[in-house]
């Protein structure tokens, strides 16, 4: 079964400058879109990316990720929004490119979708 899946992966310094991601797309035929990336020389890494592959290869390059010191996450547990803060006023509506922030016109509330958030900012 094919599996598409947005996580957020951390690479420990020491991890930095090694091709792990390169390894998940040939070793594991899993096809990867970059969402956002943070790599620095000397400093922790982060990407957001897209994965999409069989759920055994998924699985597999998981695997290999742990294993290597990757910290993962799903996208829903790297981006939240504090609830007892939101005031409901639309401004991240108006600045969200995917429309994971939507307006219910008759409750004035905010939903978000985590499935179309790309963690842009």
């Amino acid at each position: 079964m094919i599996v598409s899946k947005k996580i957020v992966l951390h690479f420990p310094v020491r991890l930095v400058d090694r091709s792990i991601v390169y390894h998940l797309i040939k070793d594991y035929d899993l096809e990867l879109n970059i969402m956002k990336a943070s790599i620095i020389p000397d400093a922790e890494g982060l990407m957001v990316i897209e994965v999409r592959g069989e759920q055994t290869d998924y699985d597999k390059g998981v695997k290999y990720l742990t294993e290597t010191g990757v910290r993962i996450q799903s996208l829903a547990q790297n981006v939240m929004r504090n609830e007892d803060k939101c005031t409901h006023c639309g401004a991240c509506v108006t600045v969200c490119p995917t429309k994971a922030f939507k307006l219910d016109f008759e409750t004035r509330l905010i939903s978000f979708d985590a499935s179309k958030c790309i963690a842009c900012g």
